[in-house]
C-alpha cells in the first residue's frame, strides 16, 4: 500500500467511527429524554398509550437529530 491508500483508509476508518459514536449518542439521548417522558411508571410490559408516545417522540427527536446533522454538515462543507 502506498501512503495515499493508507491515508484514506485511515480517513474511511475514523469516519466509520464517528457514525458510530454519532448513532449510539442517538440512541442513548432518546432512550433517555423518550422514556422519561413515555414511561412514567416502568412495568414489565409498554402499554399502547406508552409505545405511541415513544414511537412519536423517537421520531420527532430522530427528525430533530437528521436537521441539525444536515445543516452542520452543509456549513462545514460551506467553510472549506
Amino acid at each position: 500500500m502506498d501512503s495515499e491508500s493508507v491515508k484514506a483508509e485511515v480517513i474511511k476508518q475514523v469516519r466509520t467511527q464517528y457514525a458510530m459514536d454519532n448513532a449510539r449518542q442517538l440512541i442513548e439521548k432518546i432512550n433517555e429524554h423518550c422514556f422519561q417522558k413515555c414511561v412514567p411508571k416502568p412495568s414489565s410490559s409498554l402499554s399502547g398509550g406508552e409505545q405511541t408516545c415513544f414511537t412519536q417522540c423517537m421520531e420527532k427527536y430522530m427528525s430533530a437529530w437528521n436537521q441539525v446533522s444536515t445543516t452542520y454538515i452543509s456549513r462545514l462543507q460551506r467553510e472549506q
